[in-house]
């Protein structure tokens, strides 16, 4: 059963192989239904997968096996909080040593083209920070960063 909300996500015939990634990467992640073409289509022909219905982190998603016209950009990413930098570096890793690259800020993309933030709390907490100077300092050391080094974040919070 497909959910009121559902994100759907475009991709040029490997739905499948996206999802399945996700769901062995991430908690509360599953493929829960892989729905094949009834007849030809633009992208594909009968019997290929069309749809591929999966959650990520309990957010509903369908992957769509659209072909070549669309591509994905920064513009849409997942925001992955993680509680620690062992979480942080698997996640991190995962994407990136899967065929995905690496980018600014927390920020990475897996192989087919989707954005990541793999971004622990503590960083969100210190960038939040009442002391505003503090939360500069951390701002400051987060830029240049890749993987976010929680242990470089927690010292710039304590200046």
């Amino acid at each position: 059963m497909i959910s009121k909300n559902t994100i759907c996500l475009w991709y040029d015939g490997t739905a499948l192989e996206a999802a399945e990634f996700y769901a062995k990467t991430f908690p509360d992640s599953e493929v829960k239904a892989v729905i094949r073409a009834p007849g030809d289509y633009p992208a594909g022909k009968e019997g290929n997968v069309l749809v591929v219905e999966f959650t990520v982190i309990g957010i509903p998603c369908i992957g769509l096996n659209g072909g070549p016209e669309f591509k994905h950009s920064e513009a849409f990413s997942f925001q992955v909080s993680t509680e620690d930098q062992a979480e942080t570096d698997r996640l991190w890793n995962a994407i990136v040593g899967n065929g995905g690259q690496e980018s600014e800020c927390g920020w990475c993309k897996d192989k087919w083209g989707l954005s990541w933030q793999i971004t622990p709390r503590v960083l969100m907490e210190a960038i939040a920070d009442p002391d505003r100077a503090a939360a500069k300092r951390v701002f400051d050391a987060m830029m240049p960063m890749r993987k976010i080094d929680i242990a470089t974040i927690e010292a710039a919070r304590r200046g």
